[in-house]
């Protein structure tokens, strides 16, 4: 059996199911990670969380107790480091997707940020609701910026 040394970090916060909880999110995540990952990872990881966190507001019901689940594990090795957030809220009428949004459009980009940003992210529902994630994996080569902590 080869040991590949890695280590793992995990985070879970309930917040607010309205603005200040996408705030408090955002702070939290930021505060946690900060110099633990390379600035560049951080500012999309905010970005996309605060995406997450703002799309469970408005499109979703929330939790039990009116809050919104936020999560995130850092799994770093010799490869590199990875990150994954996920967001659970009550769940939605249909499923979050990618939309075209008009360029005068004052929302709708949400998860092309998202898309654009993280390496994966999907949609899972269990009898709670469902969780939005998001995966980075910043030894991609396409992405050296976020390789070296800066």
């Amino acid at each position: 059996m080869v040991s590949t040394g890695a280590a793992e970090r995990a985070w879970c916060v309930v917040v607010p199911h309205d603005a200040t909880g996408a705030r408090l999110a955002r702070h939290r995540l930021a505060d946690e990670l900060a110099g633990v990952v390379p600035p560049m990872l951080l500012a999309d990881l905010v970005a996309v969380l605060a995406e997450l966190v703002g799309n469970a507001v408005r499109h979703a019901d929330p939790l039990p107790g009116g809050v919104v689940r936020v999560a995130w594990r850092l799994r770093t090795s010799t490869e590199g480091q990875q990150v994954q957030l996920r967001v659970t809220d009550g769940g939605a009428v249909g499923e979050p997707r990618v939309r075209a949004a008009d360029p005068d459009a004052i929302d709708g980009r949400g998860l092309h940020i998202v898309s654009g940003l993280a390496d994966r992210w999907g949609v899972e529902r269990d009898g709670l609701g469902q969780s939005v994630w998001a995966e980075f994996d910043p030894t991609d080569a396409a992405r050296p910026d976020l390789v070296a902590a800066g």
